[in-house]
């Protein structure tokens, strides 16, 4: 059975269409004060149970709604409770980075164990180490298929693959092996949160069709900043490949008025508002199929191994 929560009920609406069956039905209000109240409208005793519920702005929100449908479809006697969660929010408090600082995305990871979620389906973790910090089997899967075939089909004379940051080395590594390109790298110095400022690019790039790669875009401050840095060494167009469009702040201006020529993302997060530089490109299907082998108990690996 598959139940939708309120953050992205079209990609869920996507993924019930390729599996050919309806999404069961719960009824999702809110009291007076903001609380959420949670009534499961069929019985789920027995079941196989996936709850499609991206934890995206407002996050406090998505994610409390996500824990109380649990504990409903615990407490209705579900045999599993499998959370697909496009978008793992906190992802990015992922360790101690300075004194007296939470790890936020383990904090998160207890809260759904508690709730009593017995397996997550996410895509392009922030960090992959993420999955360390549950103690049910997590599906970390590759957004790169979703992006490869649309790149190989932009017939580009001469791309390379670039990774935004020092971090996001090993993503773009493994386009550029898939993809059979070479890479480059730029150097940054963010000096505070959601601020960045672009210091050097490490490769050549005069004449190239550049593709960025990286599994978020928040404020778009890095790769617009890093556009107009590699088309100031004569980068032929820039693209920009991110899985999840976080988008927040003045990110569609920035996009809108940059040196970015197109930013590709994935429906993991709904878009606020259309623009002319973004294509968004579904993930129903791969996740619709990730479903279906995990009630099946099938290998969800070799899916990545056909495609990739």
């Amino acid at each position: 059975m598959i139940f939708s929560g309120t953050s992205n009920p079209e990609l869920s609406e996507e993924i019930a269409n390729y599996l050919e069956m309806p999404l069961s039905k719960a009824t999702i209000n809110r009291f007076s004060d903001g609380e959420i109240s949670v009534k499961i409208a069929e019985s789920v005793r027995g079941k196989d149970v996936f709850i499609i519920q991206p934890t995206s702005a407002p996050a406090n929100t998505n994610l409390m709604e996500l824990l109380i449908m649990t504990d409903a479809l615990k407490r209705s006697s579900a045999k599993s409770i499998t959370a697909v969660v496009p978008y793992y929010g906190y992802a990015r408090q992922d360790r101690k980075a300075a004194p007296r600082v939470p790890i936020s995305a383990k904090l998160v990871a207890n809260l759904m164990e508690t709730a009593g979620i017995t397996r997550m389906v996410t895509v392009d973790l922030h960090a992959s180490q993420i999955q360390g910090f549950f103690d049910i089997p997590v599906d970390n899967l590759y957004g790169a298929i979703l992006f490869m075939n649309y790149i190989k089909a932009k017939n580009f004379k001469n791309p390379i693959i670039a990774s935004p940051d020092i971090g996001g080395v090993a993503r773009a590594r493994y386009f550029a092996n898939k993809l059979g390109l070479d890479m480059v790298i730029v150097d940054k110095r963010r000096e505070k949160a959601n601020e960045s400022e672009v210091m050097n690019i490490i490769g050549e790039v005069d004449g190239r069709d550049v593709i960025l790669i990286d599994d978020m875009i928040d404020t778009a401050g890095t790769m617009v900043k890093a556009a107009a840095a590699l088309k100031g060494l004569g980068a032929t167009s820039v693209m920009a490949c991110c899985t999840h469009p976080v988008l927040s702040g003045p990110a569609y201006d920035r996009i809108e008025e940059g040196d970015l020529d197109e930013l590709v993302v994935a429906n993991t997060i709904p878009m606020r508002q259309p623009s002319k530089k973004i294509k968004m490109l579904s993930t129903a299907s791969m996740l619709g199929e990730v479903i279906r082998r995990v009630h099946n108990n099938e290998s969800v690996n070799s899916l990545f191994e056909t495609n990739s």
